[in-house]
C-alpha cells in the first residue's frame, strides 16, 4: 500500500487520492482544506503529499519523514 497522497481537482471540489487508487479518499471545498486532510493521512504513515494545480501539474511536494534527497546548504 502506498503512503503517497495527491491533492487533485475533482469537478468543483478538491480531493485527496492515494497513489494508485481509482477514487478519492476524501473531498473538500477548497485546496487548502484538502491539503490539511492529506497531511492528516500522510503524517502518521511518514508519507508524502503532492499538491496539483487545477490543470493537473504538480505544484509542490511535501515529505513527512526524513527526505531521501535533502538539498545541500
Amino acid at each position: 500500500m502506498s503512503n503517497k497522497y495527491h491533492v487533485v481537482k475533482n469537478g468543483d471540489q478538491w480531493g485527496v487520492k492515494r497513489e494508485g487508487a481509482s477514487r478519492c479518499s476524501s473531498l473538500a471545498g477548497t485546496q487548502s482544506e484538502a491539503i490539511d486532510q492529506a497531511r492528516g493521512f500522510a503524517k502518521p504513515q511518514k508519507g508524502q503529499v503532492f499538491v496539483h494545480r487545477p490543470d493537473g501539474r504538480i505544484r509542490e511536494e511535501r515529505t513527512y519523514r526524513k527526505d531521501p534527497y535533502p538539498p545541500k546548504g
